[in-house]
C-alpha cells in the first residue's frame, strides 16, 4: 500500500513552497495535502491567483507571527466573489512563518483538464515542487467538453475541439506544463478509471501518483519513467 511518507519523499514535498497547476482536483489535493502535512510541522494554504478557500481551515489576510507546529491556516486577499487572490505579503515572507507552504497556482473551473494561457500557471519563485494535476474523468470525453480554455488545449495538441481525449492526448497536454515535478492523475476511482491512469503513466517521464484522492484509499500507485515503481 502507498502511504503518505513514500508519496511526499517521491515529490519532494519538503519545507518551503510547493505549487499545484492543472485540474481535475487542485482543491482537494490542496486540502490533502495539508492534512497528511500537519505532523510535520505548520502549513499555510494559499494562491498565486485566485480560489476558494478551503473548508475547515482557519482565514486570515495576512500572516503576522509563525504558525505553531500543527497548525493550518489558508491567508489571501478576499474578492467579492468569495474567492481569495494573491497575498498582501511577499510569499518569501510567508515562507519564513510557516513550514509548509501550499499554493494553488492557476484555476480550471472545476474542469478535469487544462491548457495554460500566456500568463499561467502563476507559480511563485523558489518554488521546491510543481505538481500538475489531471482529472481523468477528461480521458474519453471531447476536448471542448473536458478542458478549460479548450481551444488552446486543442491548438497544442494538433487537433480539433472535437477530438476525443485519449490517454496520449492527456499525457501530451501535461508534457507542455512548465516547470512539473510530479504529475498526479486523480480520479482512479473506478477499474476502468485506473486502467487508464495506467495507460497514461505509461507515456509520462519522471514521477506520477495515482490517486482517488477523495477515497478511503487515495494513493495508490506510484510511477517512475513509466514503470509502477509501488502500489
Amino acid at each position: 500500500m502507498v502511504g503518505f511518507e513514500q508519496v511526499q519523499r517521491s515529490f519532494g514535498i519538503g519545507r518551503g513552497m510547493t505549487a499545484l497547476i492543472g485540474g481535475g482536483g487542485k482543491s482537494t489535493l490542496l486540502l490533502k495535502l495539508s492534512k497528511e502535512l500537519c505532523p510535520y510541522g505548520s502549513v499555510l494554504l494559499t494562491t498565486g491567483t485566485h480560489f476558494y478557500p478551503p473548508s475547515g481551515v482557519p482565514f486570515s489576510k495576512t500572516l503576522e507571527r509563525p504558525l505553531a507546529f500543527g497548525e493550518r491556516l489558508t491567508v489571501g486577499t478576499p474578492c467579492e466573489d468569495g474567492k481569495l487572490t494573491v497575498p498582501k505579503q511577499p510569499f518569501e515572507t510567508l515562507c519564513s512563518l510557516a513550514d509548509f507552504v501550499l499554493v494553488e497556482a492557476d484555476g480550471a473551473r472545476g474542469l478535469p483538464l487544462k491548457a495554460h494561457a500566456a500568463h499561467e500557471p502563476a507559480v511563485p519563485d523558489g518554488c521546491r515542487a510543481v505538481l500538475a494535476v489531471v482529472g481523468l474523468d477528461g480521458i474519453g470525453k471531447r476536448i471542448r467538453e473536458a478542458a478549460h480554455r479548450p481551444a488552446l488545449y486543442a491548438a497544442r495538441l494538433g487537433v480539433s475541439e472535437e477530438t476525443v481525449v485519449s490517454p496520449a492526448l492527456a499525457a501530451k497536454a501535461v508534457c507542455r506544463y512548465p516547470g512539473v515535478t510530479g504529475v498526479v492523475l486523480n480520479k482512479a476511482d473506478t477499474p476502468e478509471r485506473l486502467a487508464l491512469a495506467r495507460e497514461t503513466a505509461r507515456l509520462l517521464p519522471g514521477v506520477v501518483l495515482i490517486a482517488a484522492l477523495q477515497s478511503d484509499i487515495p494513493y495508490l500507485e506510484i510511477w517512475r519513467n513509466g514503470t509502477c515503481w509501488l502500489s
